[in-house]
C-alpha cells in the first residue's frame, strides 16, 4: 500500500466506496468521472504505480479474470478496456487500473 495512494485507500476501504466487485486481489467500481453510460475501474489491492511497474503475470490475470464477471453480472456483452500509462496518457491517479466503458459507440482512433 502507497499512504497516498487515493485508489489503496479505496482498496482497503478506508474510504468509502460502493464496490461492484471485490476478490482476494481486485476491486471494481465506477468511475467518478465516467465517460460512457458504464464505466468502471478494475484495479489491484496491492500498489503498483502503472502497468511498467508490474512484473508479476498473476496481477494481469487478477484483473482481467475479474472483467467477464463483473460485465456477466451487468449484462454486458461488448465493451472497451483502458489502461492509460504515465501522465501524457492520461493516467492521474498513479496506481494500476482498468477502465471498463460500455453503453455508447466508440470511435478509433481513440483521442
Amino acid at each position: 500500500m502507497s499512504p497516498d495512494c487515493i485508489f489503496c485507500k479505496i482498496a482497503n476501504k478506508e474510504i468509502p466506496s460502493n464496490f461492484i466487485y471485490e476478490d482476494e486481489n481486485v476491486v471494481a467500481f465506477n468511475d467518478l468521472n465516467p465517460q460512457a453510460p458504464v464505466h468502471f475501474l478494475v484495479i489491484p489491492k496491492n500498489h503498483y504505480s502503472s502497468l511498467n511497474d508490474i512484473n508479476d503475470k498473476k496481477v494481469f490475470g487478477d484483473i482481467f479474470s475479474a472483467i467477464p464477471k463483473i460485465t456477466e453480472k451487468l449484462g454486458i456483452k461488448e465493451y472497451r478496456t483502458v489502461v492509460n500509462t504515465g501522465a501524457s496518457a492520461g493516467q492521474t491517479v498513479f496506481h494500476i487500473h482498468v477502465h471498463v466503458m460500455s453503453g455508447r459507440e466508440f470511435t478509433w482512433p481513440a483521442g
